[in-house]
């Protein structure tokens, strides 16, 4: 298995805390940690060449700034193109990847770009999203389940990193009424509404079953509700210090679009986040 980190820099300042992350990531977990810098734009151009070199060399400096300012030594690397595509093709040969994000919360401005989702789409291994801000005394790691495999390997890699930190693991399954034209008010029989929440209970508790022997001094607390998963999810983001989300699968238009969940839980950030196929 790949044990290195790669973290995707640029001279954005969220650089800063995503290499920052990725290092206290990569202490912990006894991983090595490898910064990428790829310089877009390039086109072919006339005289693009003289800018394109120097390009590279403010890019290179950019990364030994970045070493000199975590005190540690990383492989580093430079590379000029479609900055989605080269992290893409890196994450092939990564344990994780790590991207800042310049979204700062609500009222800040637009949302994360599709650059970072198509990354979190197209990449071979998890992807790990930091915000533009403090974390602040966040605490637990939120993880949505929806009892499919996908979901299944989120809850692994969540619970590895809850205890991991010592957080308590808050695992989030949220279930929605069916729609239909002619319910515009939204009147459901209680029957249905209660087999509903206890359907999804049992769901998560499945999931959750062998979570115990495996880390038996895992906090593991339940959250069942009804609602928009991306909605719940974030609202409890929003107090965590990690949310994980799965994404289904990867392919020629995968590669671009995010299952709806985790795509709107990237577009509005509420906390560092893990993509996890």
């Amino acid at each position: 298995m790949a044990e290195k980190i790669i973290v995707g820099v640029s001279d954005a300042p969220v650089s800063d805390r995503a290499v920052d992350w990725a290092v206290a990531r990569g202490r912990a977990r006894g991983q090595s940690v490898e910064l990428l810098a790829v310089v877009g734009g390039v086109v072919g151009a006339v005289g693009e060449a003289t800018v394109l070199e120097q390009a590279l060399l403010s890019a290179e400096a950019m990364l030994d700034a970045q070493s000199a300012r975590v005190g540690e030594s990383f492989a580093t690397t430079v590379v000029a193109g479609n900055p989605v595509s080269h992290l893409i093709d890196a994450s092939k040969d990564a344990a994780l990847l790590v991207i800042g994000s310049d979204y700062r919360g609500p009222g800040s401005g637009p949302a994360r770009g599709a650059h970072g989702i198509r990354i979190a789409a197209g990449a071979h291994c998890p992807v790990v999203v930091v915000p533009d801000r403090e974390r602040g005394d966040g605490s637990g790691v939120v993880v949505g389940l929806d009892g499919s495999p996908v979901s299944e390997r989120a809850l692994a890699f969540a619970a590895a990193e809850a205890d991991r930190l010592g957080e308590k693991l808050i695992a989030v399954s949220v279930w929605t009424p069916l729609t239909a034209p002619r319910n515009t008010l939204a009147v459901y029989p209680e029957l249905y509404l209660t087999n509903m929440q206890a359907t999804t209970e049992e769901l998560q508790a499945v999931a959750l079953a062998g979570l115990a022997s495996q880390y038996p001094d895992l906090v593991i607390e339940r959250v069942v509700e009804r609602g928009y998963p991306s909605h719940v999810i974030n609202a409890l983001a929003a107090g965590a210090r990690l949310a994980v989300v799965g994404s289904h699968g990867r392919g020629a238009i995968a590669r671009f679009l995010l299952g709806s969940i985790s795509h709107e839980v990237l577009a509005r950030l509420a906390t560092v986040t893990a993509v996890v196929r």
